[in-house]
């Protein structure tokens, strides 16, 4: 079965190929996990998914989504994310951290809060963008950053990588997905400026580019390295495809040892055709025309439907979000499924 083969990057081994997908939970306190954090996470550990990341952890308070998003910027919130990390790792799965910057769709309130941009009465900031150009009218008007703080977002990066790692965490991920602020650079749509950062491909680009050596550079050699991207902003005239594959032939060459394929969330114009698997086409197109590891996210939800893909070589591993939040033991399910027996914890033998 190839969902329950192991799968082995630099020094790093996965028990098998279910990711857990960051996903963002909006119940941290001044960028502090918490104790909800710590079962959240170790819950899906326990369960047995290979890897578990955090949620979209901000590299920057100014970085953050909402108020409520977690970060590592400091050294109280490095050793909050310590005992967390720890956690998963001893209970078998790879402790992994995606690091984030939101641009401009940063100040916002939580989703059940509305979601909306925050006024600085309310807890909000002024976000950072490409250009000056809001994600949509009721969110911020974003300040476009300057080259000092472009060099300041790249080191914030690094200085999270190292972070990571000190707190023990075993794989990072840069997010260059979803509208936050690496892909504002790489899409036209959200980058409108005229200087080195702007305009080109090999401008756009840059940015991304400059994150990932500074981020590998921090990062140990024996650890892997993903990068999130969204494969298509959806909307004409917009990141693509075809860029994205030459983007991941180049994020190969910058010591990336795989791509976490996603799309969307730059442009609220986006039409999006979902159904069961609808991004993995482009996991696997990534993977066979940039020669890169992949991994298939979006609406992944049966074991078979997994199986399938990873038989079918579209991609390497499997991450999975809503599903997992459903069914945290979606793993064990899924192997009963397959007819693959993984061992329960042993506080567990007894329903086994």
């Amino acid at each position: 079965m190839h969902l329950f083969s192991s799968y082995a990057q630099r020094t790093a081994r996965l028990r098998n190929r279910l990711v857990v997908s960051p996903m963002c939970q909006y119940s941290a306190q001044a960028g502090m996990p918490d104790d909800w954090h710590l079962v959240h996470l170790g819950t899906r550990a326990v369960g047995g998914a290979a890897v578990v990341f955090t949620e979209a952890t901000a590299v920057a308070a100014e970085g953050r989504i909402s108020p409520a998003d977690a970060g590592i910027w400091n050294d109280a919130q490095q050793s909050a994310w310590a005992r967390i990390a720890a956690f998963i790792d001893a209970h078998g799965a790879l402790p992994a951290m995606q690091l984030a910057h939101a641009g401009r769709k940063a100040s916002t309130a939580a989703p059940w809060n509305g979601g909306k941009g925050l006024a600085d009465a309310n807890g909000g900031w002024t976000p950072l963008a490409p250009s000056a150009l809001p994600f949509q009218p009721d969110y911020r008007m974003p300040r476009a950053l300057s080259a000092a703080d472009i060099a300041a977002v790249i080191e914030q990066f690094a200085q999270a990588a190292r972070r990571a790692d000190a707190a023990g965490f075993s794989l990072v991920e840069i997010h260059a997905a979803h509208g936050y602020l690496l892909h504002q650079f790489l899409s036209p749509l959200s980058n409108q400026r005229t200087d080195a950062y702007g305009g080109s491909f090999a401008n756009r680009t840059r940015l991304l580019h400059q994150v990932v050596a500074a981020t590998r550079a921090a990062w140990p050699a024996d650890k892997p390295l993903w990068v999130r991207i969204s494969a298509t902003d959806w909307v004409e005239g917009g990141w693509d495809i075809e860029e994205s594959v030459a983007l991941c032939r180049q994020l190969r060459a910058d010591g990336v040892d795989l791509v976490d394929v996603s799309s969307g969330g730059l442009d609220p114009r986006q039409k999006i055709a979902t159904g069961p698997g609808y991004q993995v086409g482009f996991a696997a197109r990534i993977r066979r025309e940039a020669g890169i590891a992949t991994g298939a996210v979006g609406l992944i939800t049966e074991p078979l439907q997994a199986e399938a893909i990873l038989a079918n070589g579209e991609a390497d591993v499997i991450l999975m979000a809503r599903e997992l939040l459903r069914d945290p033991y979606f793993p064990r399910r899924a192997a009963q499924a397959l007819g693959v027996k993984i061992d329960p914890p042993r506080q567990y033998l007894r329903a086994w």
